[in-house]
This record gives structure tokens, C-alpha cells and sequence, in this order.
């Protein structure tokens, strides 16, 4: 890979169009080169790691407008490409992902990212105020809101500007596509992680300031917290009263066993059918607010979920969901930030060809990057994708359905353009799952002016494409030209799209993997959830693996409270009283550093 964070990568527009190249050329990576052999000792066996990611498959993307015009146009600001390291003589390899030095950490965007963030923050769109926290606990700690950002106050209705392909790829870098797309639940596992461990100091937040519902064959959107629903006007009196109802049941059903105890072995749907909830009120709670099966889930993981989301609302906002500015991809290189800080190291450019391993024991003793450089460790971490075949023959993947699009204006539009909405929409064929969309606007960092960002999801059935595109075909206008249908003409218009198929190994134990030496730990990629729970999960149970007594990710110190050794400290002052004596450091300069 020629990019870090396998795939939570984020990439700009450019860098995810060569990324589709990469996946879909499909060429066979060469034979190994087998020098690295020769660093074996007597007593040592090689266990090479795969070289080509087969992670992602189906890769198809479309262009929607007039793609030669943009034939000779540069992407402002771009960078020079860097050259490309050589191993083993003259042969050329892909630039190292720096996963593939396990137990080195992960840096999760590509070489294109515009900007890093710095102080963190939760903004909400114009109209939906600034999204301050309301914990009424005393000394709970909650992400830095200091810097926050104000929409531009809404200008009058003007016609929209005609956004070309050759726009798009003029500014390519203002665009921070993820490969997987998620929201954080603001009482989640990682945003209590985030504060936790003052990592929340590197990023910013805007709230999702919207829930949305599709219900024959229409947008709306869904009443969330008490004052949405009463201000709403989709809901007669009586709807908002039964709303309210459950709802408060909701929040505190487990006290109330009498109430759903009967129903356990019914689904939830059915469960709200008990309720005598109008069918509206029951498509908003199962589809928008629990966002669950119709079919599959049971009654008491509808009423988990359902509390969930309600235990939410109000943290920072109307809604219970976060997102990142610039992209998803922030969040691990917030991790790798305060890493840094405190002495982490990151082998750049270092693909890892293989790990050695003891006869006697067969634990993992080093391993060995493309420049033949042994690294030994106690414990090594890689990712799924680069474990060889022989050691993945016996495990089953899950698929995940993705599909990334580009559109010209909101699949609701208000007053308001910088809106950050989340729209569940249900299976629109027997045995299909639901799709959740996530549309991203301008003020998150992920795309330029008068465009909107559009994620998709879902669980596989078959190739991304297939499972994705007729839930396009709804919501958006799929013609290049714009004279068509005026049912079409109301329908944002997708100016480009990709659809891909990413693997799922979330849910493969270890025992799975045949010959895993006992000191490898495996990570996963992203699964198909919404939130990040199963993440974090995961960096938990393999850190308390390693280090049973150690706590997980514990608040770092101050800097200025860090006490070091003295033999730490006479090189770094013998070499501070060089510096300065050669070359004296202005105030300027000392402030800076």
C-alpha cells in the first residue's frame, strides 16, 4: 500500500481516483524476493505476510458529467508525488503502510490530506446553534469546546452554482473521503475514550444535526429530542403524546419487566405493534431512532437501542451523533498525536516482509522490513489484511457494502445548507438489509463548496453495486443531463460515484487463524456498525493482553509535570548547550518550538 491506516484511510479526490486504479487493475504482486532469508538464524523460522491486499473487491466508479473537461486540469496545490523506495536490487515496491510494522502505530490518512486540526471542538450546522455541553455532573471532563465554528448566517435563495467534474478536480484537496463511514454516539465508547485520554484536545466535532426517515417514498425528519418533537408539524397531538410515552418507557424500561416480558421472543416490530403506535410513529422509532432489523431484532434489543440513542440526545446537541472534521480517518491520527508526544516511534516507508519466529517456542522474535532490517519486540500487532493466506484458510468473512457519491444539493433541503444528516433506509426488497446514509456538507472539511459528501452502508449480499444502486435510484437523480422528469429534477444530482465491497473481519476469534504465534495479536478493519464500539472493544482486549496490569489509555500528564531521569536529561542538555553555541535561537525560534 502506498498509504497509512489500511481502511480507515481518508483521501482527497484525487487520491481516492488512484486508489480505484490500484483496485481495480487487479494485477498479481511478483514473487517475493527472498533475502530476507538470509537473516535467519539456526534456531528461526519465516512466516511471510501477504503483499497484496485483498481487502476490498467490486470496485466500480462513475462519472456523471462531461469527464474529458477536465482533461489537463491540476489539482490546486498538489504536491510532488515522491519517488517510490526499490527492495531486493531493482525490483520496485509499493510504499509500506505503516501497519505493516506492527506495534509501531498507524498514521490514517494519505500524503494528500490538507490539514491537521489541532484544539478539539463540537460545531452544529447554521441554524442548529453551537453545540456546548450539558453535563450537569461536576467534574466530568468533556471534549475542549473552546474552538468552535459559526456557520455563515443563511443567505437569501439564489440559484446554485453548476458544479462540473472539472471543479471536482480542481479541489480535489478540499475533499477528505473516508473509506468506511461512521458517527460517533456522544455517550459512546470512544468519545468517553476521547476525554478520557485528552485525546479530544487534537480533534473537532460538528454535531449531525439531523435524523432523517424515508418513508413512502419521501425524506422527512424524524422529532428526536422533547422540543423537536413538539414543535413538530408531521405529528398530530395525539402522536406526540403517544411519542413522548414511549419514549420515557424507553429510558427506563428495565423497571418496568411487566411491560415487555411477554414479548421477548417477538421482534421489536411486532413489539410496537402492541404499543398501538400509528404507523408512522412505529417506521420513525424502528428505522430512525433504534435504526434495527424489522425482522431480526428481538424486543429487548430494539428497547437496548432504542435507550441508547435517547441516553444520547442533549450531550452537545439535538442529535446524539458527532462526526470528525476532515473525515473518520482523524480519529487514529489524534491517537498517533499523543503517541508522539510521549515517545512513540513511526517507521515511515517500512513495508514489513515477514515475521521471525522460534522454533522452540514459536513465538514471534523480530520481523524484517524491505531494507532487511530486523526490529524485535515483545508483542507484535498486525492487521488482518496482512496475515498470508495460510494462516486465513479456515476463516469465514462478513462483506460490507459501500458506496461513495457526490452530489450537487442535500436529499432535504431547509434553510439551512450545512446540514450533517444520518438517513436509515429500510430494505426495499425481502432478505435485503437496511442502508444507512450519512450526507456530510462543506463545513465539515470533507468536501468543497456546493457539493455534499454521501456515504452508504450496508451489510453485503451481493457486489456493492447491486446492493447499493437501487437506493441511489431513489433518492438521487442519476442523469448526467438535466433535462428529465420533473420527479427527477427535484432529486439531487450525483456527479460522480464508487462502489466497493470491503471486508468485515470484526468477528473472526483468533482461534480461527491456523499457526498464529501466541505473541501476535490480530486487529481487524472497520465493521459495518455504525458507531465505533467494536473498535474500541478490541484495542482494549489486546492491550489488557499485553499488559494485564496497566491501565487503558489512562489521562497522559501535563508536559510540564513529566519528571525525567538524569541520564535522560545530560545528552539532551549536552546537545542543547551545542546548539547553542553554534547557532543562538532568537525568541521567535523558542516560542515556536
Amino acid at each position: 500500500r502506498n498509504y497509512y491506516g489500511g481502511n480507515w484511510a481518508s483521501f482527497s479526490f484525487s487520491g481516492l481516483l488512484s486508489w480505484i486504479k490500484e483496485n481495480q487493475q487487479n494485477t498479481d504482486v511478483s514473487e517475493e524476493c527472498e533475502d530476507w532469508r538470509k537473516l535467519l538464524l539456526e534456531d528461526e523460522e519465516g512466516l511471510a505476510l501477504s503483499r497484496k491486499d485483498r481487502t476490498i473487491e467490486h470496485v466500480e466508479d462513475f462519472c456523471f458529467g462531461d469527464q474529458d473537461s477536465a482533461e489537463g486540469v491540476e489539482e490546486a496545490g498538489a504536491l510532488p508525488k515522491l519517488p517510490d523506495f526499490g527492495a531486493c536490487g531493482a525490483e520496485e515496491v509499493p510504499v509500506g503502510s505503516e501497519k505493516e510494522c506492527p506495534g509501531a502505530g498507524t498514521e490514517t490518512q494519505s500524503q494528500e490530506q490538507l490539514t491537521d486540526t489541532e484544539a478539539g471542538g463540537a460545531t452544529e450546522g447554521d441554524g442548529a446553534g453551537t453545540a456546548s455541553g450539558s453535563e450537569g455532573s461536576p467534574g466530568e471532563s468533556t471534549p475542549d469546546l473552546g474552538q468552535t465554528q459559526t456557520a455563515p448566517p443563511a443567505t437569501p435563495a439564489q440559484q446554485p452554482k453548476k458544479v462540473t467534474y472539472s471543479h471536482i478536480v480542481r479541489e480535489g484537496r478540499r475533499f477528505n473521503i473516508d473509506l468506511v463511514s461512521k458517527l460517533l454516539y456522544s455517550r459512546g465508547l470512544l468519545i468517553d475514550l476521547l476525554i478520557k485520554s485528552n485525546v479530544s484536545r487534537y480533534a473537532e466535532f460538528k454535531n449531525a444535526t439531523r435524523v432523517l426517515a424515508f418513508r413512502q417514498g419521501t425524506v422527512q425528519q424524524v422529532p428526536c429530542s422533547r422540543a423537536d418533537v413538539f414543535n413538530s408539524r408531521q405529528l398530530t397531538m395525539v402522536e406526540k403524546r403517544m411519542l413522548m410515552k414511549f419514549l420515557t418507557f424507553c429510558l427506563d424500561y428495565e423497571e418496568h419487566p411487566e411491560e415487555y416480558q411477554e414479548h421477548e421472543g417477538s421482534t421489536f416490530a411486532q413489539f410496537l405493534q402492541t404499543r398501538k403506535l400509528t404507523p408512522s410513529l412505529q417506521h420513525f422509532i424502528l428505522h430512525s431512532i433504534a435504526m434495527v432489523s424489522e425482522t431480526e431484532c428481538r424486543t429487548l434489543q430494539g428497547l437496548q437501542a432504542t435507550r441508547k440513542f435517547l441516553q444520547c440526545l442533549g450531550r452537545y446537541g439535538n442529535t446524539p451523533f458527532l462526526f470528525p472534521l476532515y473525515g473518520q480517518g482523524e480519529i487514529p491520527q489524534c491517537f498517533c498525536r499523543l503517541c508522539a508526544v510521549f515517545g512513540g516511534i513511526y517507521c515511515l516507508r517500512h513495508p514489513v516482509r515477514a515475521l521471525l519466529l522460534d522454533r522452540a517456542s514459536a513465538r514471534c522474535k523480530a520481523i524484517v522490513d524491505h531494507f532487511g532490517q530486523r526490529i524485535s519486540a515483545k508483542y507484535f500487532i498486525v492487521e488482518d489484511s496482512y496475515l498470508p493466506e495460510s494462516t486465513c484458510r479456515n476463516v469465514c468473512y462478513r462483506q460490507i457494502s459501500r458506496a461513495v457519491l457526490i452530489t450537487d444539493q442535500s436529499v432535504l433541503n431547509t434553510d439551512s445548507e450545512q446540514q450533517v444528516s444520518i438517513l436509515s433506509v429500510p430494505p426495499l426488497e425481502v432478505g435485503k438489509p437496511a442502508v444507512c446514509v450519512i450526507e456530510l456538507c462543506s463545513s465539515t472539511m470533507t468536501c468543497m463548496k456546493d457539493t455534499y459528501l454521501v456515504h452508504l452502508t450496508c451489510p453485503s449480499t451481493k457486489t456493492a453495486r447491486e446492493d447499493l444502486e437501487p437506493v441511489v435510484q431513489k433518492l438521487f437523480n442519476l442523469n448526467a443531463e438535466k433535462e428529465t422528469e420533473n420527479e427527477e429534477l427535484e432529486k439531487p444530482r450525483v456527479l460522480w460515484a464508487v462502489y466497493f465491497n470491503m471486508r468485515d473481519s470484526s468477528g473472526v476469534e483468533r482461534s480461527s487463524y491456523e499457526g498464529l504465534p501466541p505473541n501476535v495479536f490480530v486487529c481487524s478493519g472497520p465493521d459495518s456498525a455504525l458507531g465505533n464500539d467494536c473498535a474500541v472493544k478490541q484495542a482494549q482486549t489486546i492491550f489488557q493482553a499485553m499488559f494485564p496490569t496497566e491501565e487503558f489509555c489512562p489521562a497522559p500528564p501535563n508536559p510540564e509535570d513529566v519528571i525525567y531521569d538524569e541520564d535522560e536529561l545530560e545528552p539532551e542538555e549536552s546537545a542543547s548547550s551545542n546548539s547553542a553555541e553554534t547557532k543562538p535561537e532568537s525568541p521567535a525560534e523558542e516560542s515556536s518550538a
